[in-house]
């Protein structure tokens, strides 16, 4: 399946039914008055979040999404049948904007999360509502009202714990296939992957993560070159970077330069990625022998100055991989626990605040 993280789609919501101007004519029954029931809501168009999709390709072909429209009030009080809404399924992830303004309605980040964005008209309404005693057959009737309609842009950012980070072939897809279920193309040439990949990281029957990798990113990605700089947002909702570092690459190229040229390319495109946590994670350990492999690492961390996280693997001997995801692991569980234990100390605390300011403060 094709990978698309942006679209444009075309939303109308379905107009309310006309009120109805009846009149109650039955044998035996003179003057019966007014009976024209009210017209029917018209169905609203709904983004619902869906955990089982991860692209947007769905509306490269299907761009207008019309709700129904509410059915006319009609005699004997008879209330019009409301349209039915449209419900549209989105990934995980999902910003909504206005395609005319660029205002952000809102994010779809949730299974089964709902987001109403074209609200379908009221229904009109009929002669009955209008009978008083002086007027006693009135035929004035409300319209329905129309439904809204809008242009939509839809921006897909996957939402993933950990995203992978590094130049072409430094083993991006080699890892996340090593470790999770997903299956990218690996290949010995550059560029082999084309679109982000998402795996899903089991360490026992209750815990997993989600991990990302994106296409290989190349000097000047900030500014357009190669693939990867279309897919580095991506990478921005992730709480995690990995960086791998290639121990043994093909061009001969210096891997703590290597480093350095990706981090001005971070920080060109969003500088808040550069501060997110980072750990360097050198590949291809199974093609050097364990002093090559020592001595190359502590030469590269030396260069850069090194003093955050770093791991050492071989993603197709599966060496170090295990250990990987069980540190990788911890530190998530513990920064969602550090994050449980502040909701619970604001609730704490809104809990002690006084319902009314005491007499000294008043005034």
């Amino acid at each position: 399946m094709k990978f698309v993280d942006e679209a444009t789609i075309r939303v109308q919501a379905g107009n309310g039914g006309n009120g109805s101007a009846s009149m109650r004519r039955e044998k035996y029954v003179p003057f019966g008055g007014p009976d024209g029931g009210d017209g029917g809501k018209g169905g609203s168009v709904i983004l619902i979040g869906n955990s089982g999709l991860n692209t947007l390709v769905d509306f490269r072909h299907r761009r207008l999404f019309r709700a129904q429209n509410g059915e006319g009030g009609k005699g004997r009080q008879m209330y019009g049948k409301g349209g039915e809404d449209v419900v549209i399924r989105v990934p995980l992830g999902t910003i909504v904007k206005e395609q005319e303004t660029g205002k952000v309605l809102g994010e779809i980040t949730g299974h089964d999360q709902q987001m109403l964005v074209a609200q379908g008209g009221k229904g009109g309404l009929g002669n009955i509502h209008f009978k008083t005693s002086t007027n006693r057959a009135p035929r004035k009737t409300i319209p329905g009202q129309a439904g809204e309609e809008r242009d939509l842009h839809l921006e897909l950012k996957v939402l993933a714990d950990v995203g992978l980070l590094g130049y072409p072939n430094a083993g991006k897809s080699t890892l996340i296939s090593a470790v999770s279920a997903a299956r990218p193309k690996v290949a010995d040439y550059p560029f082999t992957t084309l679109h982000p990949n998402l795996g899903v990281v089991r360490i026992d029957s209750e815990r997993s993560f989600v991990i990302a990798d994106i296409p290989g990113i190349i000097e000047g990605a900030a500014e357009g070159a190669g693939l990867g700089h279309q897919f580095l947002k991506h990478l921005q909702r992730t709480g995690l970077l990995l960086h791998l570092v290639d121990l043994a690459p093909v061009d001969g190229k210096d891997p703590a330069e290597a480093v350095r040229e990706l981090e001005v390319e971070l920080e060109r495109y969003d500088s808040e990625l550069t501060n997110k946590p980072r750990w360097l994670v050198f590949t291809k350990t199974d093609l050097l022998s364990d002093e090559e492999q020592a001595e190359r690492i502590r030469e590269v961390l030396n260069e850069l100055d090194w003093e955050g996280e770093w791991a050492a693997v071989s993603a197709v001997a599966h060496q170090g991989t295990d250990e990987l995801v069980q540190r990788i692991s911890r530190v998530l569980e513990e920064r969602a626990g550090a994050v449980i234990e502040v909701e619970e100390a604001d609730e704490r605390f809104e809990e002690r605040l006084p319902e009314e300011p005491p007499d000294h403060l008043e005034g």
